[in-house]
């Protein structure tokens, strides 16, 4: 009895969601899903509510900004010395959407990471507690714009690498998720990139369309989040070569302009409610100008 005990539970995990190594499943679910779309003026918002179980083992809630590349719209970055929602960073400037930027201190408001707005620097990588000159492991990529629109660069250890840049918008964050379609290496020994958390990234498809994703997280239920190398398998299967990873967490928001629920389509989590009221203040976003 304990024998076949035994070998029904071996059975169990062999056949169970952990025990899946290839992930064509998920990567098919992601391809195939019904998603909700909205075709908005120059880009597309895109929707889809993955049930228990369905992707990566877990319920799953995705919001998708679709920007192709000859859409006359245009990125740009927002910031305020005050933490401000994400809606209202966007209304203020004017933006039809909107999603969180890079990381900040939650307690002083200011940018951790290399933040520069029309030519003006706003923010600088933090140094850390044992090592000023090197950056942090989440200070690994950067976004620079150019005329509205974005490529991606990786840094090299050096802290004031971007002082070199001559871009005028260039926000940094980070890990970079991919490189010419590939994953890049994460690190096995940090909860942020080894947990589910919500998560924001932004990602480049090779004919220039770029994505905005909100990925809901901290509802076991209705949106678990992702790993940081379930981040990267999204974006690929999203058809992006290059990514990058912003603030998540609580920081995760996506807006768009005249919607309800002061336009947020997401489910920030900092309410601890499957809702859209959960928004965190925060220090700087991109916007869809």
């Amino acid at each position: 009895m304990k024998r076949i005990f035994i070998t029904l539970t071996l059975l169990a995990c062999l056949t169970g969601c952990h025990a899946q190594v290839d992930y064509s499943v998920d990567s098919l679910r992601v391809a195939t899903a019904e998603w909700s779309i909205d075709t908005l003026e120059g880009f597309y918002l895109k929707r889809y509510q993955f049930g228990e179980g369905e992707l990566f083992c877990s319920a799953q809630h995705l919001c998708v900004i679709e920007i192709p590349a000859r859409s006359h719209r245009k990125l740009a970055f927002a910031h305020d010395s005050v933490l401000t929602v994400v809606s209202e960073l966007a209304s203020r400037n004017n933006a039809y959407a909107a999603v969180n930027g890079s990381f900040f201190d939650m307690d002083y408001g200011h940018p951790i990471c290399y933040l520069r707005i029309n030519g003006t620097p706003l923010g600088e990588n933090t140094p850390g507690k044992t090592d000023s000159v090197n950056r942090k492991y989440y200070q690994y990529a950067s976004i620079a714009l150019h005329e509205g629109r974005a490529r991606l660069v990786v840094p090299d250890s050096n802290r004031m690498w971007e002082d070199a840049l001559t871009d005028s918008n260039v926000m940094t964050a980070g890990p970079m998720l991919l490189v010419d379609g590939q994953a890049t290496p994460q690190r096995d020994d940090r909860s942020f990139v080894t947990k589910r958390h919500n998560r924001t990234a932004l990602g480049l498809k090779p004919d220039g369309t770029t994505l905005l994703v909100a990925v809901d997280g901290r509802f076991k239920h209705q949106a678990e989040g992702l790993t940081l190398p379930e981040l990267q398998r999204v974006m690929r299967w999203l058809g992006c070569q290059e990514a990058i990873n912003l603030d998540g967490g609580g920081s995760t928001t996506m807006y768009i302009h005249d919607r309800p629920h002061e336009g947020v389509v997401n489910y920030p989590s900092d309410n601890h409610r499957y809702d859209h009221e959960g928004q965190r203040p925060v220090s700087n976003v991109i916007l869809i100008l």
